[in-house]
């Protein structure tokens, strides 16, 4: 136990301190941004030197938002909140997904050191696990290639393996949103749809599909008695399409955060989802 948990403890040490090298201003020509592999910030060509505009832009203080992972040709796509946060006064912080992270970063040269790194070790079930375990997999060594445009960042290891992020905003709207269902475990098929014009809820409960009326009125939600398919499917999700099924015809408190979101019944039980990018 003691020998795999410094295992998980130098893998987040190695991500963290693969991340933490964006501290450093990224230099853009014709819109982009990039570092040079090795943490190294990125130096313009004479093209590039001679191009009007070339703007400087600073990573920190913005959430970056984890959209997937790419490893072995393999795309993950976040399945949970995974994000990271680099603050002005020199910390990182953010999300494995699953587990989350806090440090401190320490410039020198052009590269960042991470010290004091602490992460969470909540051993969780479900899409989420592996999502957390992609992440902390994606970089084992030093020096990812960083790119930024529109909005978006890049990094890339020397073998290959991708990390995905999106500029993150406010909260993800509850309309309009395709929420993909985490709990219960409906193996990441169940997901529904708030749609405020027709003023209803549909989507799929992992086997069947569904249509319900919903109200959403002062952090309520109130759920009518829902319409469905009526196909049959393995055991695993057939019970857990019962279990989403007790959240209809009732009201239901619900609460966003960022692309989060949870629905709480009236007598305590949850149904927690995530809006997939």
């Amino acid at each position: 136990m003691d020998t795999h948990r410094h295992q998980q403890r130098r893998r987040r040490t190695a991500l963290a301190a693969a991340t933490a090298a964006l501290l450093v201003p990224v230099t853009a020509a014709c819109g982009s941004e990039q570092a040079g592999a090795g943490g190294n910030a990125a130096r313009t060509t004479g093209a590039d030197s001679a191009t009007a505009g070339t703007t400087q832009r600073s990573l920190t203080g913005i959430r970056w938002n984890v959209d997937s992972v790419t490893a072995d040709g393999t795309t993950h796509r976040a399945t949970s909140d995974a994000y990271m946060i680099l603050t002005e006064d020199g910390g990182v912080e953010g999300s494995y997904g699953c587990n989350s992270f806090r440090g401190q970063t320490v410039p020198e040269g052009d590269r960042v050191r991470l010290e004091d790194l602490r992460s969470t070790a909540v051993a969780c079930d479900g899409p989420g696990r592996e999502f957390d375990h992609a992440l902390l997999d994606a970089f084992t060594g030093d020096g990812p290639r960083a790119e930024m445009k529109d909005g978006r960042l890049t990094l890339t290891s020397e073998d290959g393996t991708t990390v995905r992020f999106s500029e993150g905003g406010g909260d993800t709207p509850l309309h309009g949103t395709r929420w993909r269902i985490t709990s219960p475990d409906a193996a990441g098929r169940a997901h529904l749809t708030f749609d405020k014009e027709e003023g209803t809820v549909s989507g799929s409960l992992g086997c069947n599909k569904v249509n319900a009326g919903a109200t959403v009125r002062d952090g309520h939600i109130t759920v009518g008695t829902p319409t469905t398919t009526r196909m049959v499917c393995e055991d695993s999700l057939m019970k857990a399409e019962k279990q989403l099924l007790r959240f209809f015809g009732t009201t239901l408190d619900y609460r966003v955060d960022h692309r989060s979101m949870t629905l709480t019944s009236e007598n305590g039980g949850t149904v927690n989802a995530f809006a997939a990018p």
